[in-house]
């Protein structure tokens, strides 16, 4: 049995692995306000591989064929897709509606771990994905954040869950031989590799000096947190604390979603994002919550 301290600090890593990672989405909308998308992704890869180089050099990389594939699968999903998927959604959504769409994505990675993995899905987290899918219902009927635009932003947005989702489930196959970290590492590798050709031509007519100081530092620190920190945190602060629990922090990712649009984009909060919030937190609940107190003891 693990330390209380021990079980503290793994809350307070988890808190603040989603929190970054729900930050980010409101700092990704700032950052495409004054830069392309497809320059700014480029950045993001080039700062992640610089940051994770000594990952490149702890020995050689033995993997059969079907684990480069799929490698290489987790980062043209989970890497490339991923990044243009989220940045060009938030730029025609808000970023309030952004968190409330990924934290869907414990419903995702269960629906596409029954489709690929073959997991059977327990009744409580068909009921989760149910009220995920009622939740960005209500978000996109709704058009609270300025009509149709908003939906598109919203579906691209979804489509980022997704490519996450695949992400995470492709991930299962290859953390028997490699670190996480190490995944993490080629992966942006290849999403780097990918992104090349798009943000090198787009970057040739860019003006750079239209880009602040603080605007680099908020580059620099949205690459780190979304490649690094964040995840060096959440492999933290799962080492004892038992999945289901963990689980419950992602709810802290559309908080801090809504916290960074309304306070430093100054958007505004309709009803719909309260009633679609409030559809997804209960189904990560009931997803995600232990089913006796005797499991949250022996954690």
């Amino acid at each position: 049995m693990h330390s209380t301290k021990s079980h503290a600090r793994s809350y307070v890593y988890l808190a603040l692995a989603m929190m970054l990672v729900g930050a980010n989405i409101g700092f990704g909308k700032a950052i495409i306000g004054v830069m392309p998308v497809v320059v700014f992704g480029l950045l993001r890869f080039v700062i992640a591989v610089i940051v994770m180089a000594p990952q490149f050099f702890k020995g050689a990389l033995r993997m059969a064929g079907h684990e480069w594939l799929t490698l290489f699968g987790q980062a043209f999903f989970g890497t490339f897709l991923f990044t243009l998927c989220m940045l060009y959604g938030v730029q025609h959504t808000t970023a309030t509606a952004a968190g409330v769409i990924t934290s869907t994505l414990p419903a995702a990675v269960a629906i596409l771990s029954r489709l690929i993995l073959k997991e059977r899905l327990q009744p409580r987290t068909l009921a989760s994905i149910l009220l995920a899918i009622a939740g960005i219902a209500v978000l996109n009927l709704s058009k609270a954040d300025g009509g149709d635009t908003s939906v598109i932003g919203n579906l691209f947005v979804m489509a980022a869950v997704v490519c996450e989702a695949t992400y995470v489930v492709l991930s299962k196959r290859l953390t028997q031989t490699l670190s996480p970290m190490r995944i993490t590492a080629y992966s942006h590798l290849f999403g780097l590799l990918l992104m090349l050709p798009f943000g090198l031509a787009a970057a040739w007519s860019y003006d750079f000096s239209q880009v602040t100081a603080g605007m680099w530092s908020l580059i620099i620190w949205y690459a780190l947190a979304a490649s690094v920190i964040a995840f060096w945190l959440w492999l933290t602060g799962t080492k004892y604390v038992q999945a289901n629990v963990a689980g419950i922090f992602t709810a802290l990712m559309p908080l801090a979603a809504a916290f960074i649009g309304v306070v430093f984009l100054h958007e505004s909060l309709g009803w719909a994002h309260f009633v679609a919030l409030g559809l997804v937190l209960t189904g990560i609940a009931v997803a995600s919550w232990p089913r006796t107190m005797k499991t949250v003891q022996e954690v």
